[in-house]
């Protein structure tokens, strides 16, 4: 492979995950039978929903008592209030309201900022039946570079746990990382001259965050590919996961 190229290897096969399965041992399970040998360096890209079905975030809503806050909410916008109470526990406190589209963004117990606490009701199975995030996306990442490690005997690689949020000022979603484990969260090149002999003074780019959009190439929503393999990027580790890239609010000028 080029020095300057990488490769994306959405990995198939991989069977509808259930509460309790060890996901380390299906994507290798299923790697293998793809013939894709893992390698050093290799860099997992693992999407958020298998990583909280495997967890058991799911939340049955037939259990839920909505809020005088959730029914009201709901009576204004025709969203389930109890889809938006599971979205009021789960956060921080409420950023924006959209009525109209039964939208609320939210900060997160994580600290993401992202549409209902990034609860989410497609591909989970059951018209009553919700999926959380994971309870700590990093430490999610850890236990499964730990495992993949075991089990292939590679000491080198990395996790990224994606999913999808909306961007201010854009239509359209993009994946981010939630979690990651085994990879420098960015690359920062501030201090650094350009090609012009000018120091560079804020570029600290988000890698793992453009790993997970980059994987969303080959993973989609409806192919059943939900971990892909990046293969030939280089990168580094520093112990830090991707709960080091939440900007806190005395810096965020976009709220």
């Amino acid at each position: 492979m080029d020095k300057n190229s990488i490769n994306i290897i959405g990995i198939k096969g991989i069977p509808e995950v259930k509460s309790g399965d060890d996901i380390a041992d299906l994507v290798i399970e299923a790697a293998n039978n793809q013939k894709c040998l893992i390698q050093e360096n290799d860099i997992f890209v693992i999407a958020q929903k298998i990583v909280s079905k495997s967890e058991g975030q799911f939340v049955h809503l037939s259990k839920v008592k909505p809020s005088s806050f959730a029914k009201v909410f709901s009576k204004k916008s025709g969203k389930d209030a109890r889809l938006i109470e599971v979205a009021l526990k789960d956060s921080r406190q409420i950023i924006k309201m959209d009525y109209a589209r039964g939208i609320l963004i939210t900060e997160t117990h994580h600290g993401f900022i992202c549409a209902n606490s990034g609860v989410d009701s497609s591909n989970v199975g059951g018209n009553d039946v919700v999926l959380r995030l994971p309870e700590n996306p990093d430490g999610s990442a850890n236990k499964l570079v730990s495992k993949i490690q075991h089990l292939t005997g590679i000491k080198n690689i990395s996790v990224i746990i994606s999913d999808t949020f909306g961007r201010p000022w854009r239509e359209g979603q993009v994946n981010y990382s939630i979690g990651s484990a085994g990879i420098q969260p960015t690359i920062d090149y501030r201090g650094n001259e350009d090609t012009f002999n000018k120091v560079m003074n804020v570029t600290d780019i988000a890698i793992v965050d453009e790993m997970a959009s980059a994987a969303e190439l080959v993973m989609g929503k409806t192919s059943k590919i939900p971990v892909a393999i990046i293969r030939g990027f280089k990168y580094k580790d520093n112990k830090l996961g991707t709960y080091s890239l939440l900007r806190n609010k005395q810096t965020d000028m976009f709220r």
